[in-house]
């Protein structure tokens, strides 16, 4: 398998030699001042400091590499301790990302919230009525802890959990919402526009394959982020709005985790986000290491269905 060098400059200089022409526009603003470019036809923006300055970032002509075991609209192995692209396919295509939006979610509540926040519910199950949503049935007033709610995200992926974080770290989830976007476009991540805490789908909620990985990959920078990633299970211990004792298991939604699906030999799965939308599709971002302690991300999104989602994410970590 052909593999390809990584460029760690700022995002412009590699935009700059590109070739790929796509439609995919990518968008930045500040304030009230904004720049618009293309990927293969950028012009520099009077000011690139939101650009992380240490950012590895996929280059490959045409953005594919042929795999006839991949069907997913999109996926990347990426070794982080090489700095080599593995497998990359349509990393900069417009993809739902359904419930990998909680990754984001999360990474604010880290970065802006502590731990020990005790958090009031503002209403039954966060005021989410969806059909079929996952819910961790938190009801108006119940008072729980952001550490609880974070592990309820991100293991049980609770939507709920989500709109009481985005609540208690911003005041509303629309003010929320906006810190999201302005998170990503300081990751690089700027083909990324969210409109909820949780990724129930809306056709204006998008993102790309390449931006999802920037986001994956600064949340791996702490560690209580990865510690809640490797659970195969969450008990949850919060208190109802009478100030009565509750609790409540919340299995993970990551097969490997389960031990329902099994990684290659030699691959160690710590852990990372699902996804499922009849939009998104079957969706999984994943931090692995392999036998001689390589650190993997690996994405796959809009696969056909849970098994096709595993089946192919199992061949790229095979592809190390």
């Amino acid at each position: 398998m052909k593999k390809i060098l990584i460029c760690t400059s700022i995002l412009f200089v590699l935009m700059t030699g590109c070739s790929k022409q796509s439609d995919v526009r990518m968008r930045y603003s500040s304030d009230n001042s904004s720049t618009q470019y293309e990927i293969g036809n950028f012009v520099e923006p009077a000011s690139a400091d939101y650009i992380t300055k240490d950012l590895s970032v996929v280059y490959e002509e045409n953005n594919h590499m042929q795999d006839n075991s991949i069907t997913a609209l999109s996926a990347l192995m990426f070794n982080e301790t090489t700095n080599e692209v593995l497998y990359a396919n349509n990393v900069y295509e417009k993809i739902y990302p359904a419930s990998t939006t909680k990754v984001l979610t999360a990474l604010l509540a880290l970065k802006y919230g502590n731990l020990s926040d005790q958090v009031t519910i503002s209403a039954d199950n966060g005021g989410i009525t969806s059909y079929g949503a996952k819910l961790c049935n938190f009801q108006k007033g119940d008072v729980v802890s952001l550490e609880t709610l974070i592990n309820c995200l991100l293991v049980y992926s609770g939507n709920d959990a989500g709109v009481a974080i985005a609540e208690h770290i911003a005041g509303s989830e629309e003010a929320f919402v906006n810190m999201m976007n302005e998170e990503a476009a300081k990751l690089g991540a700027v083909n990324t526009h969210f409109v909820n805490s949780h990724g129930l789908h809306n056709a204006n909620h998008y993102t790309t394959a390449y931006d999802m990985y920037l986001i994956f990959k600064e949340c791996l920078k702490y560690d209580e982020f990865t510690s809640i990633i490797k659970q195969p299970s969450y008990t949850a211990h919060y208190k109802d709005k009478d100030g009565n004792e509750k609790t409540a298991t919340f299995e993970t939604t990551n097969m490997f985790l389960l031990g329902t699906m099994d990684a290659p030999d030699g691959i160690t799965v710590f852990g990372g986000k699902t996804g499922s939308t009849s939009f998104a599709g079957d969706c999984l971002l994943l931090y692995s290491e392999d036998k001689e302690g390589n650190g993997l991300i690996a994405e796959v999104f809009k696969a056909s269905s849970k098994n096709d989602l595993y089946t192919q994410m199992a061949h790229l970590l095979s592809l190390d």
